[in-house]
Parts: structure tokens; sequence; C-alpha cells
């Protein structure tokens, strides 16, 4: 099933050849709600394939479809609303210093996009995830290359998203599909490619980075590689609810087994009473959560030695230990330590590393000092998590010195909430400061359409021969900035 050098670049040359049929944005957002309507109507089919390859259970993965349909049909929204053209035009100022002459801007879509699938999310994250859709909605062919854990799942959405795209008239390809790793590489390499979208690990993502930077003509690479996701929980939060707190966190990091991009997996908690009420909450839920099955078994394998690595660490604890459940499940479980021994560089270090599955570690701290020394050592992240009493969400105490210090750290900073549920909406980022993902964008929200396009300047350009998008009678109707006023 291993795509061939041949293979992948027919795939990227099929998908470059018909760009052009992606040109007209009442066809591309017709695209994108079919797609959705036919993603829909083998609801059955599709679930049952990817539960066969995953065991994420029918439930999670009815959601996550129902979530990847809506995030299809918001795009094709942005597709007719046309705002993302971004369209300015400035008429001649001679008046100005220095002159200003006619000129005319919008985006246009950069080319063919690579699409590298996620594990954890085989709808949402995978073949018609959140980067096809917005590089659809862009006007960029995807070539994906599928993820090794559900092979078989992504060659059935593959044919839907292509089904969808011939009913309207577009080629079906539109939408590539390529297996392997060595595909993977001679994806990012092709001339071809224009940009890369990629969600998986530190390791993998990198490796993918360097290759598209170190191409005769580099191209942008939107990679999510990996986060700590850290929660601070001040003295004043937990005394204020504890046991609230501790049941809310090990419901975040178990949830799906721990095994969302945004679990919370390392928070700093006081070490005094309180934070031993939230550690004892967190012991007890943890302990009635049930095991659960990991994606594959080199996920698992990761899993277990990273847990025996950190728990042999001098001083820290495991109130719960995570582990082995029979053949092919695990238990989740969690560490404390205490918070100075990661102030400074050294063995802890391991303790502010990702540990995919279910795992966090409690970090004690003994004052206010120590949180800051902590928080200044932590790499980016997706999110970052702040529980503020009552009085210190209202403006008292150090709730908004706490929240300045998260801001740095990453892309969505929460206060008294959990980081897993990446609501699609468009003021959402998903995204954060390396390694985290290797660029300023975000994955997640309408705004991810901006990866795959490139701005344009048509200057002293003759109104007839202008696009339609720039031209001062506005056929097409798109909001724009005329002569300095914002036109709906």
């Amino acid at each position: 099933m291993e795509a061939t050098a041949q293979e992948v670049d027919a795939a990227v040359r099929a998908a470059h050849s018909v760009r052009g049929a992606l040109a007209d944005r009442t066809v591309r957002s017709a695209f994108l709600r079919a797609a959705a309507d036919q993603l829909e109507a083998a609801k059955e089919q599709l679930v049952e394939a990817a539960d066969a390859e995953t065991a994420l259970g029918p439930v999670r993965l009815t959601g996550e479809l129902a979530r990847t349909c809506y995030q299809l049909r918001a795009f094709a929204d942005i597709v007719d609303e046309g705002a993302f053209l971004d369209v300015v035009i400035n008429h001649p100022d001679d008046t100005a210093t220095p002159p200003i002459p006619d000129l005319r801007r919008y985006k246009i879509p950069l080319g063919v996009v690579a699409v590298y699938s996620a594990s954890n999310f085989p709808f949402a994250f995978s073949v018609a995830g959140g980067d096809t859709a917005s590089a659809l909605a862009a006007g960029c062919p995807v070539v994906v290359k599928a993820h090794p854990d559900h092979p078989a799942l992504s060659e059935l959405v593959a044919a839907t998203l292509r089904r969808a795209a011939v009913s309207h008239g577009i080629p079906k390809g539109v939408v590539g599909l390529v297996h392997g790793f060595e595909a993977g590489i001679e994806l990012i390499k092709h001339p071809l490619v224009a940009a890369a979208g990629f969600t998986g690990s530190v390791r993998g993502g990198r490796a993918l980075f360097d290759a598209a930077a170190a191409r005769p003509v580099p191209i942008p690479f939107h990679g999510e590689l990996g986060s700590l996701n850290p929660v601070v929980v001040t003295e004043a939060a937990a005394a204020e609810r504890a046991e609230a707190i501790g049941a809310g966190l090990a419901g975040s990091m178990t949830l799906g087994v721990g095994q969302f991009c945004v679990k919370p997996g390392f928070v700093l908690a006081p070490a005094g009473a309180s934070g031993d009420r939230l550690v004892k909450s967190l012991t007890d839920a943890v302990s009635d959560t049930e095991a659960g099955v990991l994606l594959d078994h080199r996920m698992r394998d990761n899993f277990l030695a990273g847990v025996a690595e950190r728990a042999e660490l001098p001083d820290v604890e495991s109130p719960v230990t995570a582990g082995a459940c029979g053949e092919h499940t695990v238990s989740a479980g969690f560490l404390t330590v205490p918070a100075e021994k990661l102030t400074d560089a050294g063995e802890y270090d391991l303790l502010l590393e990702e540990c995919f599955g279910p795992l966090t570690v409690v970090a004690r701290y003994e004052d206010e000092d120590e949180v800051k020394r902590v928080l200044d050592r932590l790499p980016g992240n997706l999110t970052a998590t702040v529980h503020l009493s009552t009085q210190e969400a209202a403006g008292e105490g150090r709730g908004a010195e706490i929240l300045a210090e998260l801001t740095p750290l990453a892309g969505r900073v929460l206060v008294n909430g959990w980081p897993t549920g990446v609501a699609v909406a468009p003021a959402q980022h998903h995204g954060g400061p390396y390694p985290a993902t290797t660029s300023t964008s975000t994955s997640v929200g309408g705004t991810a359409i901006e990866r795959w396009l490139r701005p344009v300047v048509y200057q002293g350009a003759p109104e007839a021969l202008l696009p339609p998008e720039l031209r001062d009678d506005n056929p097409l109707g798109l909001p724009r900035r005329f002569d300095g006023r914002l036109e709906r």
C-alpha cells in the first residue's frame, strides 16, 4: 500500500493541474457543503471503519465526524462571504507624502498543499480535517499523506471527497492520497507542493519542517508538534474549590485516554492543606477512571516507558500509578514533585516534556516565586490555564499578573476551565510558540484559511484588466477597505 515516488508525483501533478477548477468561489463553497453532506450520508460505514482501526468508540467518532462536517460548512460560509480575500483598494493621492499610486490588494491561493494526517483525530485532523478544509476553501488542491493508524478509513474519506468534487464539476485529482513514510518525504520535497500542514510529534514534524526549509524553493510548513499545556492553580482557588479542580483535572487529562493535543500535562498546585485536598480529589477521580486503549502499540510502549522513566526520578511520587492493563489497555495516573526541583535545569527537565497518554505531573509549589521560576522555564504550548478564586477573578490579587505570565507561553489562555475541547469558531486559535507549532497560525477556526494564501498588489492596472475582486464597482459584492473606508 506504500506509495512509490512515481505515485506521489502523479498525485501532486494531478492536484496541480486542477487548480483552476477551484477558482470560482461559488463552486468551491458548494463542493465543501457537498463533502459534508456525503460524509454524513456515509456516517455508519465511516464510523465503523474508524472504530475498527482506532478503537476510539462509536460515540467519540460520531461526534468527531459531526465536528468535521461542521468545519467544512463553516469554511463554505467563509468562502461565500469573501472577507478572507482581504481586499484593499487605494486610489491615487498626489497630496500624500510620498504620493500614492493606484494600488489594489487581495489574496490568492498558494497552490498544492500537502496535508499530513494526525493519529488521534481520524476525522477532524485527517483526510477531511481542518488542514484540508481550509486549504480547499482557500482554493488550493490537496495531497494528503494518510496516517498509518487508519489507512482504510483514509481511503473511504478521500473517495467521499472526490465524489463530492466530481458532482460539482471539479476533477477528482483535487484531493490526492498517498501512504507510507517515504511517500511523506517525497511529498514535502515535490517542487509543485506550495505549502504543508502537519499534526503529530515534535520529532516527525521537525524533520518535515527542516525538509521544507531545505528545498531549493522553501515553502511554508504549518506544523502542530506537541504541547505540555500547563495549568496554574492559585492557593486561593485551591482553598475555595480544591475538590472541584481535582475532579475537573482528572476528567480533562484522561479524556480520550489522554491522547488529545491539549491534555493538561503539567500542573502547578500549592503545597499546603488546600493542595493536599486537590491531590486527594485527583487521586479519587483518576482511580475511578477505566483503562483505555491507546491508538497503537508504539504509542503504548512509549507511554509506558515515559511513565517509568519519570517515576524513577528522586522525590517523584505516584499517588495513582499509570501502567499496563492487559495486553492492549493502559490505566491513567499522575505524578507529584516539589516545584523547586524544576526551577533550574537538570534531570527533572524530563517532567517538562509531553508524555502522550493519560498522565499528568503535579508540581507542588511553596510560594509565588517558585511558580514564576518554573513558568519561565516552560517551552511554547498550545494552551495555558489558570484557576483563580472568585475574588482573584474579580480583579483582586495576582490574577492579572499570572495571566500576563502565561500569555507568552501559549496561543490560548484559559481562566477557570480546562483546555480539552477546541471549539470551531471564528475567534479560535489553535497554535502557539515553538515547539507547539512551527508558525504563528492556527489550525482550527476561520483564520486557518490564511495559511494557504498570499497577498498580491496591482499597481496602476487598467480597470478592464483587473480581476473582478479588485474592480471599483465590486461586481462580486465583497467586503473590502475602499480608500480607507470599511465596506460591508
